[in-house]
């Protein structure tokens, strides 16, 4: 569904992305390791067209996506939720959830099946979104779900939240994966979330991967000692 191959990105004259080239599947979950500060935001930003690449190329499924803007990233498929969420707190719920169908016709309802994956959100339809606290991310998520996207990429869901709804955030996403309709792309630094849901991982240091492999093998692999290091 993803194919990313030799991306580099720059931000004045650090070299930040290092000929980054990786595949995400079709049901399956890509989860994306590494410490803060190697790049693995920077790379969400870039194939989400936030930030433009220097060089190399973006595919989503047949179509080259490399130079295409965010919103012509989301109408081919591709469903995006920020590092820190980035709801509109002063908007519904609601109102947050038809955002993320803003291209669609007006008449577009939100589909009933976001409040199937998240109870708390038909709950609460009418309070605002700033109010929800642990709630926003289960928000932030269903508003990039709303369209139905091929591939859905999340920059840390966990972080900031309590277990119990990192529980529940789990396993939306492997629910998610397991339907087969799209590919997700996961970055983490909780590793055993990561590791419990990575059916592929790959490991990020200075701009570059430096380890990849099946997420089955990744105490075998030693990824957690890499990550403490």
């Amino acid at each position: 569904m993803l194919r990313v191959e030799g991306i580099n990105q720059y931000y004045g004259g650090s070299h930040i992305l290092r000929n980054v080239g990786f595949d995400a599947q079709l049901g399956e979950v890509t989860v994306i390791l590494g410490r803060n500060g190697v790049g693995k935001t920077t790379l969400l930003k870039s194939l989400m067209g936030v930030v433009p690449v220097k060089t190399g190329s973006i595919r989503l499924g047949r179509a080259d996506i490399t130079r295409d803007t965010p919103y012509e990233r989301v109408r081919k498929g591709v469903g995006y939720v920020p590092q820190g969420r980035e709801i509109f707190g002063r908007l519904t719920v609601e109102e947050n959830l038809r955002m993320g169908l803003a291209y669609l016709p007006g008449g577009t309802p939100i589909p009933a099946e976001l409040f199937e994956l998240f109870p708390v959100l038909k709950a609460m339809i009418h309070r605002r979104g700033g109010d929800l606290s642990g709630g926003q991310q289960q928000l932030a998520i269903a508003r990039a779900l709303a369209a139905g996207p091929k591939l859905l990429i999340l920059d840390e869901p966990t972080e900031g939240i309590q277990p119990s709804i990192i529980k529940d955030i789990g396993r939306v996403i492997r629910m998610l994966a397991d339907r087969r309709t799209m590919a997700i792309v996961l970055v983490e630094q909780y590793y055993d979330f990561a590791a419990e849901l990575a059916d592929q991982y790959l490991v990020m240091e200075r701009g570059d991967i430096v380890q990849r492999g099946r997420g089955k093998d990744m105490q075998a692999d030693g990824v957690r000692q890499r990550m403490s290091i």
